[in-house]
């Protein structure tokens, strides 16, 4: 299912969204210009990995300081590819707007940086001993997609769905859209605990948390102060 767009225009500019959007994008720009050697080193240096606070002494022969947690940050800005960049942004994109709506330019910036930690954290307990560098910003987006949830249950998320390679388009209601989307990462990320050696380059558990880290903090960003205008917000707004 590819959402192409939401029901609810915003209703201010989101400039804040517009800003991480384009950070993410220079940030890719800038990857691309690295060998794949140098790449390497970014991703080591500035994604997670997990295995560089649980075995520290692997971490100081490989050069990794075991006391530099700025990665539970920097990797929230950083992609692994054309598609990768291209899906985070456009979910973010789609969903980032309204959010921004309800809890201001301030609170949507910082609510976006803590839902990107809190995923980061829930992948770090749950791939402790990884030495693979986890980058991308889903973590953070997928907070924002919780949000979005408990805000917006009945906005309609106009969705693209390939079948036999022909486009059909059908409006889903965001409730049913991302409580099928949640439970699709949890049967990945309980697939993937379940086998081992199956191959996977995607922190579903990253996801999962960042959801629920979004639905957790939103009542402390909620602005309380907000009204409803919009038809589509009166009848269905919460």
């Amino acid at each position: 299912m590819i959402p192409l767009k939401d029901s609810i225009p915003h209703r201010e500019t989101p400039f804040v969204n517009y800003l991480i959007i384009a950070l993410n994008c220079l940030v890719f720009l800038y990857e691309t210009s690295l060998s794949p050697a140098e790449l390497e080193t970014l991703f080591h240096n500035f994604g997670l990995v997990p295995a560089r606070y649980t075995h520290p002494v692997w971490a100081m022969f490989t050069g990794l300081s075991p006391h530099n947690y700025l990665p539970f940050f920097t990797n929230i800005f950083l992609h692994g590819g054309w598609f990768h960049l291209i899906s985070n942004m456009w979910a973010l994109f789609i969903f980032g707007d309204n959010v921004e709506d309800r809890l201001g330019h301030k609170g949507y910036l910082l609510f976006y940086l803590l839902c990107g930690i809190g995923a980061n954290l829930c992948h770090f307990m749950l791939n402790a001993d990884s030495t693979i560098p986890t980058v991308g910003a889903s973590g953070a987006i997928s907070g924002i997609m919780g949000a979005y949830l408990i805000l917006f249950p009945f906005s309609r998320i106009i969705t693209l769905i390939p079948i036999f390679f022909l486009p059909y388009f059908i409006e889903i209601p965001a409730f049913f859209y991302l409580i099928a989307w949640f439970f699709m990462q949890i049967f990945s990320g309980v697939f993937s605990l379940a086998n081992p050696y199956a191959s996977s380059n995607i922190a579903f558990f990253a996801h999962i948390g960042g959801f629920i880290v979004g639905i957790m903090l939103l009542p402390l960003f909620k602005n309380k102060n907000y009204r409803t205008w919009y038809p589509d917000e009166i009848y269905f707004n919460v």
